[in-house]
């Protein structure tokens, strides 16, 4: 099944991305939608098709259409928008959500989520990006694979409880992760030192991952838990006592985590 007019619903992070991925693939983008006018023309502009920020205006001749807003404004935005197609293909791209959200609202849906960190000032190599597909028919799910393809991308069936773990998985590895990053700027920054200093850090336990697995290639106080060094690194937090508790309490599971895989040995 070929899209020739495919509707973008939203113009943040992760439509941005998509939309133009999708355009550079040879899709015709036929429309964008966004409750902003600055973002939704920001992003028309750059793909040369039209917009709208009125839900109603929504062009009915779409083949495919895409939404990927916040999660907290899909229950009110489907409804009023899948009046506009009937006979189209519905998809969301949130981790979180399942298919369902569209159950009774039209015939066709699904999900095509991209689990990748998007920002509009970094582009983004879709051959390093992997979509989890999922539709309500067999025929959709493939059309839906095959644009993953299309982008260069690899695409996994998964279900809707399957990708709730995957989006949660991510949170882990991605945005916790980054947090950390800014922690350690932040006390970096604080003491006159530059966050570069850590990059060479984080690229090496980048690389290990993807050929040990992450409980294997834990190192550092934590992991060994040498209680001299960190009860040495608590009192210097103790003026920051968030992050203190935050440092204590992944110590502490870094410990368990190590413990009870020399248990299983």
């Amino acid at each position: 099944m070929e899209f020739k007019n495919i509707i973008i619903i939203g113009a943040g992070n992760v439509a941005t991305h998509l939309a133009t991925a999708l355009l550079k693939a040879g899709y015709n983008i036929r429309q964008i939608y966004s409750r902003t006018e600055a973002s939704a023309s920001e992003l028309a502009n750059q793909l040369g098709c039209p917009y709208t920020t009125h839900i109603g205006s929504v062009a009915s001749d779409g083949d495919l259409y895409i939404v990927s807003v916040k999660d907290s404004a899909l229950n009110t935005l489907l409804a009023p928008l899948v009046q506009q197609a009937p006979h189209a293909l519905f998809v969301h791209t949130a981790g979180s959500v399942p298919m369902n959200i569209w159950q009774g609202l039209t015939e066709r849906y699904g999900v095509l989520y991209p689990m990748q960190t998007f920002s509009k000032q970094r582009p983004v190599n879709f051959q390093e990006v992997t979509f989890f597909t999922e539709a309500n028919s067999p025929e959709d799910l493939q059309a839906l694979n095959k644009i993953a393809a299309n982008l260069g991308s690899k695409a996994y069936e998964a279900s809707s409880e399957q990708r709730r773990y995957l989006h949660i998985a991510a949170v882990f590895a991605c945005n916790f992760a980054n947090h950390m990053y800014a922690i350690a700027d932040h006390l970096l920054s604080t003491h006159g030192l530059p966050f570069e200093a850590m990059l060479p850090l984080i690229d090496e336990t980048t690389r290990k991952v993807h050929k040990l697995s992450p409980v294997a290639a834990q190192t550092g106080p934590a992991q060994r838990y040498d209680e001299n060094v960190i009860n040495k690194h608590l009192e210097m937090l103790q003026n920051e006592p968030r992050l203190a508790t935050i440092y204590e309490q992944v110590s502490k599971n870094i410990h368990e985590y190590n413990r009870n895989q020399i248990k299983d040995l």
